[in-house]
């Protein structure tokens, strides 16, 4: 068995050997790699340290039990960091907060002491046999305790991240537990387990290698677990265990004879099983949660660590359909369901099936809001318990369940509100447990509900919002749309006007070719907008300003005041998309117009600035404020002209001119006039006629 022994422990070391330098290069990628290090070194240390007292017939393997402590100590240490930081968000304020923490550094400093003095440890004898075992089997169970902490700590959809770890660290301290068990019921170390523990702890290794790549610094969001729920199950089920293996024992010891060993490992095996069994099947599970709660607690709930959890798995929702089977999920497990459907309310009252998770019968009732049923839910806001119907149907002589009484499966019918009206209600099916609810589940059923459906109207108010956004988004561009037409139309009826006029001048003939030309044009420009999918991109070509300011003075022609210009420049080439370029000057011309009495002033003025051209609309009109120019001017869907505007001119104008990295001002004094002042980057031609670019700031 001593070669066993070292073939195990010298496995072990080696693996351990091979973790340590994987830990060390990955220092930066990771918070908890020190503290994983000092635990990977304090385990090497212990198993070396085994390794040497079995090569040499000089040391006992109870010297090395100070490096099993040592290595025990760290490795609480690594457990308790990672707690901290999942808690408190940092290192080491879940040791520092604790109060267990003092209490488990005198133990561990108390059997360090014991197997470091040989006149402590007979002094101890007194009382005991070994203390060292007892002390070592508490270890184990201390592990499996900060394990367990850890594991239910951490939200269920994030527990893949240290489920290995867990499963690592639980599997050596649970060999430990067997190991000191056994060895305090014969009051001797049971050396056939003691020679396994290393190759044991060498099968650990992957897992927790494997744990550590996934475990970052801020990836697990933890809700904070029920304490006293947490140690009841540890304990409850170290008893159960050590009851057991007491009987177990006894019987092997008295009755085993040869076959003692081979009984003892089918025994273990079996007791195994059966602990993985119990706490893997959700009827057991849900069967031991109702049994805690209705025994052990005052309280059957944690309604902090329920709302807390409630809230934050809410607030990590995407979608809608994530929502509903969110709702049904949460309901059936706080209820212990194995699932249930989600009835919601629609824009006539209606309520209709929407979702279902594990139902377990098809449906396809609507219920109107008139009905009876819906009714009794909304006035009474109760939560019909059928079992409660099976021993009291008179408490529901005034609602009509018929609808229900056919589906075998139902458990419970739960209304959600928002501000007393019912938005939906969950039907959960049969528990995994079959019980009739209390006033405690009443309540937090209620007020869970209360939540969800906030969660509901939240939802729905989103997808009305962005429903009305697409709304909005349509009737922009019917208005920039209308916009374009009505100046189209002014200048039609400006040739309509004057026909009677002018109709055999052949120069009005020419101009009112030349003005119907181009609205057919732009006509067309804006049915290709229309068109899905045949929106054209902005055309931009090189213009010349002055040829740019006669085709508005022939498009304002018929409007008074008449429109001059004052521009000494010969050339001023800029890129702009004609239509629109002349569309918004014709704009800030037609304002100007409308503003101005018919005998004042209207004038464009034309220069160049520092690489821009600059144009000034100047006016003698009514004017403006300096209030309106702040918060209305630029605002859109904005007038003062009533029905007859549209309230975009001015919001079209400045943001085409802040996109084609222009720069708009107004200034404006009431009673005397406005000037709009427009900056456009200019292009200039070189010697061979060549259009370039210029950014000049």
């Amino acid at each position: 068995m001593e070669i066993f022994a070292l073939y195990s422990y010298s496995i072990g070391l080696l693996v351990f050997l091979v973790l340590l330098p994987w830990a060390i290069f990955r220092f930066k990628k990771n918070a908890f790699v020190p503290q994983f290090i000092l635990a990977i070194v304090a385990s090497i240390v212990w198993m070396g340290a085994v390794v040497y007292a079995i090569t040499h017939a000089t040391v006992y393997i109870a010297d090395v039990f100070i490096f099993e402590t040592l290595r025990n100590a760290v490795w609480f240490f690594f457990l308790g960091t990672l707690i901290s930081r999942q808690l408190f968000q940092g290192n080491f304020d879940f040791l520092i907060r604790s109060r267990y923490t003092l209490f488990l550094i005198a133990w561990v400093l108390f059997s360090g002491a014991v197997e470091l003095s040989v006149d402590l440890l007979d002094i101890t004898k007194l009382y005991m046999s070994d203390i060292r075992l007892f002390t070592h089997l508490s270890f184990s169970i201390i592990g499996l305790i900060l394990v367990e902490q850890l594991y239910r700590s951490v939200n269920k959809d994030q527990r893949w991240a240290i489920k290995y770890l867990c499963l690592g660290l639980a599997a050596i301290f649970s060999f430990d537990f067997i190991v000191f068990s056994k060895s305090i019921l014969f009051e001797r170390l049971d050396f056939v387990l003691w020679n396994s523990r290393g190759l044991i702890n060498a099968l650990c290794v992957p897992l927790l290698a494997i744990s550590f790549t996934r475990l970052q610094d801020s990836e697990q969001q933890v809700t904070i677990s029920h304490t006293v729920v947490m140690h009841t199950t540890v304990l409850f089920g170290t008893g159960l265990y050590m009851i057991l293996m007491s009987l177990a024992g006894f019987y092997i010891k008295d009755f085993g004879g040869v076959w003692s060993d081979i009984i003892q490992t089918f025994f273990i095996f079996l007791a195994v099983l059966l602990v993985v069994v119990v706490f893997t099947t959700g009827k057991i599970r849900a069967y031991l949660k109702v049994y805690f709660n209705t025994h052990f607690f005052q309280h059957n709930y944690d309604y902090r660590e329920e709302w807390i959890k409630l809230s934050r798995e809410i607030a990590s929702l995407d979608s809608w359909d994530e929502l509903t089977q969110f709702v049904i999920k949460t309901l059936a497990n706080l209820a212990g369901s194995r699932g249930g459907g989600l009835w919601l309310v629609n824009d006539t009252g209606q309520f209709y099936f929407a979702d279902e998770q594990h139902l377990g019968f098809s449906v396809d009732t609507i219920f109107q809001s008139n009905d009876a049923f819906i009714q009794f839910l909304n006035e009474k806001q109760w939560v019909i318990d059928f079992c409660e119907f099976e021993n009291t149907p008179e408490i529901y002589d005034d609602v009509d369940l018929s609808a229900w009484l056919g589906k075998k499966n139902i458990w419970m019918i739960i209304p959600l509100f928002q501000k007393n009206k019912m938005l939906a209600f969950v039907v959960l099916s049969n528990p995994l447990v079959k019980r009739q609810i209390n006033h405690e589940d009443h309540d937090l059923l209620k007020t869970v509900g209360l939540q969800l459906a906030n969660a509901l109207a939240l939802s729905k108010v989103s997808d009305d919002l962005s429903r009305a956004r697409q709304f909005e988004a349509y009737s922009r561009f019917s208005a920039f749309l209308v916009h374009d037409l009505k100046n189209l139309v002014a200048q039609v009826s400006m040739i309509v006007r004057n026909a009677e006029q002018h109709r055999h001048n052949p120069e009005f003939i020419d101009d009112a070719i030349d003005t119907l030309e181009n609205v057919v044009n732009k006509m067309e420009y804006l049915l290709a907008q229309l068109k899905k999918g045949q929106v054209k991109e902005q055309q931009k070509i090189t213009l010349n300003i002055p040829d740019v300011l006669a085709d508005i003075v022939l498009q304002q022609a018929g409007n008074l005041p008449k429109l001059s210009v004052d521009c000494r420049l010969s050339e001023c080439l800029i890129r702009a998309d004609q239509q629109r370029f002349i569309a918004i000057l014709g704009h800030l011309v037609q304002n100007a117009q409308d503003a101005t009495a018919d005998d004042g002033i209207v004038k464009i003025h034309v220069a160049i600035e520092a690489g821009y051209a600059l144009i000034d609309i100047i006016d003698t009109g009514v004017g403006m404020d300096q209030k309106f120019i702040s918060e209305r001017l630029f605002r859109p869907f904005d007038t003062t002209k009533g029905n007859a505007g549209m309230g975009i001119g001015v919001y079209e104008v400045r943001e085409y001119i802040l996109n084609e990295s222009g720069m708009i001002a107004v200034e404006s004094e009431l009673g005397v006039g406005t000037v709009f002042s427009l900056k456009y980057p200019l292009i200039s031609c070189d010697t061979q006629g060549n259009i370039n670019k210029q950014i000049l700031i």
